[in-house]
């Protein structure tokens, strides 16, 4: 085992499978404490319900925009997860009005905070959700209110911005949605996908912030 030279705590990966799942090798190597933490995240997010909704979603800063000093750290991807969060509960509230019987649905995450050549830091997640209670993400240029909508309006809130100003700074990838089950091959597929949050490239330690973290539910 290597350990990583910008953090001893950490075990550096090389291996193209992890627990027998298979991880981006392309993009590797991995940090192993990562890819355990992935795991389990998704792992409880199954032993709560039995079909999942996972989606990627990268979050990043305006350029030539004045925001408040805590945007650098950490506190930005917890205000961003706070609001989402609760923008999910309402939603449930409302479907229980609508119906009693509307599943309702946690949230767990895994985010990783990464740095580009500008220095800024930037941030990938994965969110996991109640698939009997969300199914898509939604069209990303539709009027209606859907999940896209949600984790834009979480990220102005996080950044004190409008909606407006953070237009193009909360990035969907290609194929970011995933439908899974235990022991399905979908959770192979997400695994691999998620893994690229565990890679070491583009991790900066020993700056006081955690380049990674994940929900404790």
């Amino acid at each position: 085992m290597l350990r990583h030279p910008g953090n001893t705590n950490l075990t550096i990966h090389y291996d193209a499978t992890f627990q027998g799942l298979p991880v981006m090798v392309d993009k590797g190597p991995f940090i192993q404490d990562y890819l355990a933490a992935l795991r389990l995240t998704l792992d409880r997010a199954l032993a709560e319900y039995p079909r999942v909704l996972a989606f990627r979603v990268d979050l990043r800063l305006p350029v030539m925009t004045e925001l408040p000093d805590y945007a650098y750290t950490n506190k930005v991807i917890s205000l961003f997860l706070e609001s989402f969060k609760a923008k999910i509960k309402h939603n449930r509230e409302m479907a229980r009005r609508a119906n009693p019987y509307a599943h309702d649905s946690n949230v767990r995450y895994v985010w990783a905070r990464e740095q580009g050549q500008g220095g800024r830091p930037h941030y990938h997640l994965v969110i996991l959700l109640n698939q009997d209670a969300f199914y898509t993400l939604g069209k990303l240029s539709s009027d209606k209110v859907n999940m896209f909508h949600r984790l834009q309006a979480a990220w102005a809130s996080a950044l004190r911005l409008s909606v407006h100003e953070v237009s193009g700074l909360v990035q969907v990838p290609e194929n970011a949605t995933y439908r899974f089950r235990r022991d399905a091959e979908s959770y192979r597929e997400l695994f691999k996908r998620a893994s690229y949050l565990c890679k070491t490239a583009t991790k900066v330690f020993g700056d006081g912030f955690h380049a990674f973290d994940t929900s404790r539910l």
